[in-house]
């Protein structure tokens, strides 16, 4: 509450001045507004919802029915992408025979870069209905290149896609390409 108050002057004669008004506001009930409109701002506030990527997982097989046989992948049908570090990308489309530090081609993350790469394997496979891209993650790959190329998965319409480890004759062609991996602090 506001208060104003009035200081009385002993009465000794003389000329009558007007009186000081001291004025003191009173802020307690002033900080408990405050706290009631923080509280209230923060109940009535929606919070951010996380995002979610949805992954298309096959079905799990159920007891009874028998394992389907695995599928093969032929070569002309698919594109293998290795995530490497420094937020690099490579891809090819070779066996473990023809495979080279040269035919392991690399691209980038962006538009005319791995997007087109991608486009350009699924107009050259025999059997469009079949193409597959692999993606392979190396241990040196960051989490945010593996959901930028979930995202390019989704942008090329590219809905047969598997996640995989790098075979160990991959490996040493990408550490031939790019060196050693950095030892560990």
């Amino acid at each position: 509450m506001a208060e104003v108050q009035v200081k009385e002057d002993g009465g000794k004669g003389g000329k009558v001045r007007s009186k000081k008004q001291n004025t003191r506001v009173d802020m307690t009930p002033m900080v408990d507004l405050g706290f009631l409109l923080i509280t209230f701002f923060m109940f009535t506030t929606t919070f951010s919802k996380p995002n979610v990527m949805d992954l298309g997982l096959p079905a799990k097989p159920k007891e009874d029915q028998p394992k389907p046989p695995p599928t093969e992948i032929k070569l002309s049908n698919s594109i293998s992408l290795l995530l490497g570090r420094d937020n690099k990308i490579f891809w090819h489309q070779q066996d473990n025979t023809s495979l080279t530090d040269a035919n392991l081609n690399e691209t980038s993350f962006d538009r005319e870069g791995i997007r087109k790469i991608i486009e350009q394997a699924k107009n050259r496979a025999a059997d469009k209905s079949k193409f597959t891209v692999i993606i392979k993650p190396t241990d040196d790959a960051v989490y945010k290149n593996f959901v930028d190329i979930l995202d390019e998965m989704a942008i090329t319409k590219s809905e047969q896609y598997g996640v995989t480890d790098v075979k160990p004759w991959e490996k040493a062609i990408y550490e031939k390409r790019v060196g050693p991996a950095p030892a560990a602090k």
